[in-house]
């Protein structure tokens, strides 16, 4: 099958309790790939990962989106049998975009299967998040992208997103022993350097003085 005719049958669509192994499959790549593996949770999407995705499939407030092949009798791509995940993208409501008035959807864990890249995959399930958000009344849509991951970053610019934030993750052992030693001084709080003065010649006066004569 060509590119192009997969591009054509790309369909998205809400992901559903029986979509748990194809989304962990998906999930699990795109840990992989970002090389996030046992950043977030400290191992690989297992039973911890798979409670948690279940719950996200039911939570109110989120949208777990699949962009899937139909399978070759299906007439809507309703999710008829024989049809193919090749992609995945978790969409929410930013909380404080939505109670300062301007919400925005975010798009988290947005992943492409690696044997259906560049056939618009990941423009269907932009598209969705698009949807989602004028159906929300949401003027922006945020994405989640490493700053390593070269070919994402260029996709997005591709698509219009602009740089927004950098944001770190530390885990909480971490950054409760740095607060004990910052307790203890032995974490200087970073200054800014002030800039020194370059001397001025003799025989000069400096910028703005007026010369003695």
């Amino acid at each position: 099958m060509s590119g192009t005719g997969q591009r054509s049958r790309v369909v998205t669509r809400t992901a559903r309790p029986g979509d748990l192994p194809a989304v962990l499959a998906l999930v699990r790549q795109h840990r992989v790939e970002a090389h996030a593996e046992g950043v977030l949770t400290g191992q690989t999407p297992g039973a911890a990962a798979a409670a948690g995705f279940r719950r996200l499939l039911a939570d109110p407030a989120h949208r777990v989106v699949l962009a899937v092949l139909p399978g070759a009798n299906a007439r809507d791509g309703s999710g008829s049998a024989g049809e193919v995940a090749v992609g995945l993208a978790v969409l929410g409501l930013d909380p404080l975009s939505a109670l300062l008035g301007v919400p925005q959807v975010t798009v988290d864990n947005l992943v492409v299967h690696r044997d259906h890249r560049r056939r618009g995959v990941g423009a269907a399930l932009l598209a969705a998040a698009a949807g989602h958000a004028g159906d929300v009344g949401a003027e922006h849509v945020v994405v989640a992208v490493g700053g390593h991951e070269a070919e994402r970053q260029r996709f997005f610019a591709r698509m219009g997103f602009a740089p927004l934030t950098t944001r770190r993750i530390v885990p909480r052992e971490t950054l409760l022993r740095s607060l004990a030693a910052w307790q203890r001084g032995g974490v200087p709080v970073p200054r800014r350097p002030v800039p020194r003065r370059r001397p001025v010649p003799r025989g000069l006066a400096p910028y703005g003085a007026v010369a003695e004569g």
